[in-house]
């Protein structure tokens, strides 16, 4: 008959008192702390911009804080045409900003871009890209993203749609409120085009029709507490 191993009588003696107490018996005894990681830490938030996006986009880049406990996800409709958007993002703060790549791990304090001609959707760890059909007759497109985070990562997602010129992250956006994410929707009186705007608030109840100045507010608390 085996016996399971059982530590010594007195380090289990030892093991018992306060760690005050211990460290008087013990000098060399240093208290610590044990660290439990979630399957699944990482926060989310995915932006949607077009026309007229651009600016708003960089302001919210520039207001996202140190350390940030969240990934950030963006999507503009470049379509197929070559794009230095990463590092117009990257220069607005003290974040990597690459394009998303197929495969890749999804790590907080980092800005994924979609590429040219992919749409990027989520896992719950990591980052899938695809050629498949146009979404409101463009790729990369929002809506993609906006669906896959908010079933992948429910909660965890701030959802925000910016100046654009069609319905792209409405469909999307239903699905974050969906999953119990928050929504931010830059106001439409402030967007330079305002239709993706109008549609998400059509598609929502919004958390918050916000200036974009309000939004990087509300993003950077999110970014610094979840």
């Amino acid at each position: 008959m085996s016996v399971s191993a059982q530590p010594p009588i007195r380090t289990r003696r030892l093991a018992a008192l306060p760690p005050d107490l211990l460290s008087q018996i013990l000098p060399e005894f240093r208290p610590f702390t044990l660290t439990i990681r979630s399957a699944n830490p990482v926060y989310v938030v995915v932006i949607a911009a077009s026309a007229g996006g651009l600016d708003p986009l960089r302001h919210i880049i520039a207001a996202l804080p140190v350390p940030c406990l969240a990934a950030v996800f963006v999507v503009m409709h470049i379509g197929p045409h070559p794009s230095v958007l990463p590092h117009v993002l990257q220069s607005c703060g003290g974040h990597p900003a690459t394009f998303g790549c197929d495969g890749a791990l999804i790590e907080a304090g980092h800005i994924y871009v979609a590429p040219p001609d992919h749409h990027m959707s989520l896992e719950p760890h990591r980052i899938r890209l695809n050629q498949g059909p146009k979404v409101h007759h463009t790729r990369p497109a929002a809506d993609p993203l906006f669906v896959s985070a908010a079933e992948s990562h429910g909660q965890r997602v701030m959802g925000i749609v910016l100046s654009g010129g069609n319905r792209d992250g409405a469909a999307g956006s239903r699905a974050i409120e969906k999953h119990g994410g928050m929504v931010l929707v830059q106001n439409p009186r402030e967007a330079e085009v305002p239709s993706m705007p109008r549609a998400s608030m059509m598609a929502v109840h919004p958390e918050g029709c916000l200036l974009v100045g309000e939004i990087a507010h509300r993003v950077n608390a999110f970014c610094s507490h979840g």
